[in-house]
């Protein structure tokens, strides 16, 4: 039992070093990227709210309303504007003016698109959270010509989601399948990080150890309650998923455990408690939110812990 308790204490001493760590490292990158980006977003909020300040009309699409037909009418749109106005040769008042197209602000689902100056397609994306305004996120595409493939010059995506890497797979061959793929990384990032913010807000009491790693497609967390410690463990395989691919919830004998009667009279017949699996919590965690799958964890947690812990027959 002492060799137990040493081995526990050392366990628990690494443990809390490790995420002492994962906690430094994720404030200072998201730190990091804040302060970066933060120029960035500024001016592009600034050319995107004029840009749709000077547009005719906004039009809201839903469906196949928005389809590569749509997409292929704004890249040729910023083109003939980008054309006109080389044409416009500043200072010249002999020349007859060129009329400029009516300027459309495209809006479907999250995502609003507006042509910007300079053959550029700018698109904003709105996130929210149980019907809350979150952030604002911004991509802008260019191309060189009507005919060649658009590529990204510039966005506030956080640094951390593969935004690269979705343009390489999905821009030369479906820009509209990028657009649509980049809006639902945002979303479900948003989805996942304010999900971890509300059951801190919500039983950050009830919390032992909780970290997470930026994108937030790793989560895990600790529960100490009774006489075991419960880990959490959530993997996200998919960036765009809200609820994990992958669930690990398992309770331990935790070391103000070996205080208690039954675990005195377990290991005096010899019998060490083991971890034991919470498979209505994995459950429930694979097909709820996660706030609400800490409730119906927590809710059903005593009986379950009784089930898997408590000594079978007299004692």
């Amino acid at each position: 039992m002492n060799f137990m308790q040493e081995d526990d204490v050392l366990l628990e001493t690494t443990r809390a070093k490790f995420s002492n760590v994962l906690k430094r490292h994720g404030e200072l990158a998201e730190r990091l990227s804040r302060d970066s980006d933060k120029t960035i977003f500024e001016r592009l909020h600034r050319e995107f709210e004029a840009a749709r300040a000077s547009q005719a009309q906004e039009i809201s699409l839903e469906g196949e309303q928005w389809n590569d037909g749509l997409l292929a009418t704004i890249r040729e749109r910023v083109h003939i504007e980008a054309d006109i106005k080389a044409m416009q040769m500043p200072g010249d008042t002999a020349q007859s003016p060129i009329p400029c197209q009516e300027k459309v602000t495209y809006k479907i689902g999250n995502k609003v698109i507006c042509c910007l100056e300079g053959a550029r397609i700018g698109i904003q994306y709105e996130t929210s959270f149980a019907g809350e305004t979150c952030e604002l996120y911004h991509c802008v595409l260019e191309s060189k010509s009507f005919l060649e493939k658009m590529t990204v010059i510039e966005h506030t995506v956080p640094f951390f989601l593969p935004i690269r890497e979705a343009e390489n797979e999905f821009l030369s061959s479906n820009a509209m399948k990028f657009i649509d793929h980049v809006g639902d990384l945002l979303q479900a990032y948003v989805d996942r990080r304010e999900q971890v913010r509300l059951i801190k807000e919500l039983y950050g009491n009830q919390l032992g150890q909780l970290y997470h790693s930026l994108p937030y497609h790793m989560i895990e967390f600790v529960l100490d309650d009774f006489d075991c410690r419960i880990t959490v463990c959530l993997r996200y395989a998919d960036l765009v998923s809200t609820l994990p691919t992958e669930v690990s919830v398992v309770a331990w004998p935790a070391n103000h455990s070996k205080k208690s009667s039954n675990f005195i009279a377990s290991t005096r017949k010899g019998n060490y408690p083991v971890p034991e699996r919470l498979t209505y919590a994995e459950e429930a965690l694979r097909t709820m939110s996660l706030p609400e799958a800490y409730a119906e964890i927590v809710l059903n947690l005593q009986q379950a812990l009784g089930d898997v812990f408590l000594p079978e027959g007299p004692a």
